[in-house]
């Protein structure tokens, strides 16, 4: 089975690297890598959801031959959610599964002012509150001065989005929430569960927002679980020869 995992924003496909070792074979890790960053960097980043939606979707396409989980967070999650959506107005195959972490549920209101159009200053203290940036980083001026033009496109993208309501999806929800998460609390995670219908589980994490860096390996081994419950992957102890 394949898991596609898509960034946060201002992240890139390197987030996941060390997904594809931890993991078992049973699952092959994609990691989807947005214009503007990384190997991508000379590319414009896009700042509507809707066409982030629509270039993923066609570019997964052609690849939609085999079983597929979907995975994000963030505002991957909201990514991952609009296109598991796309997928469906378009007759295509759905995931069997999406996993949707670190993310408000999309009917829900954003709760906080943007941050696309903050003066830098405050912008970097509003990703430092996050605490999924290293500090040396942050404190780069000239590296952040390259960054942040593809940061504020996320940001825009994320925070103009609005939803549209449409029938909950016949797939398997699994969502993901970090207890000590302050963008995000965990009710506003789990409302998640309304836009399901073959069932919706929430875990919960030590960490912040970033809870999949604290805590990498219990999600890892929770989206094996996962899996494996709704039977898309045989558990480890049945791979016994």
């Amino acid at each position: 089975m394949r898991l596609i995992c898509i960034p946060f924003a201002g992240g890139g496909a390197s987030a996941f690297r060390p997904w594809g070792a931890a993991l078992s074979a049973r699952l092959e890790v994609v990691a989807v890598q947005p214009p503007g960053r990384e190997s991508r960097f000379r590319e414009a980043p896009l700042r509507d959801i809707a066409t982030i939606v629509e270039q993923l979707g066609t570019a997964l396409a052609a690849g939609l031959d085999r079983p597929f989980a979907l995975f994000g967070h963030s505002m991957g999650a909201l990514v991952a959610f609009e296109l598991a959506r796309w997928l469906r107005r378009q007759g295509l195959p759905l995931p069997r599964h999406l996993i949707l972490s670190g993310r408000r549920a999309a009917s829900l209101p954003l709760d906080r002012r943007p941050y696309h159009d903050l003066p830098d200053a405050d912008l970097l203290d509003e990703i430092r509150r996050m605490r999924g940036t290293d500090d040396g980083l942050l404190q780069n001026d000239e590296l952040m001065a390259l960054l942040l033009p593809t940061i504020r496109a996320d940001f825009a993208a994320h925070d103009t989005y609005r939803y549209r309501p449409e029938p909950p999806l016949p797939v398997p929800l699994s969502i993901f929430g970090g207890r000590d998460d302050v963008t995000t609390p965990p009710e506003t995670v789990a409302a998640w569960a309304e836009h399901g219908t073959a069932g919706a589980r929430v875990h919960l994490f030590d960490g912040g927002h970033f809870f999949i860096n604290d805590a990498r390996a219990a999600v890892l081994r929770t989206i094996e679980d996962e899996l494996a419950a709704a039977g898309h992957i045989r558990r480890s102890e049945d791979l016994v020869m």
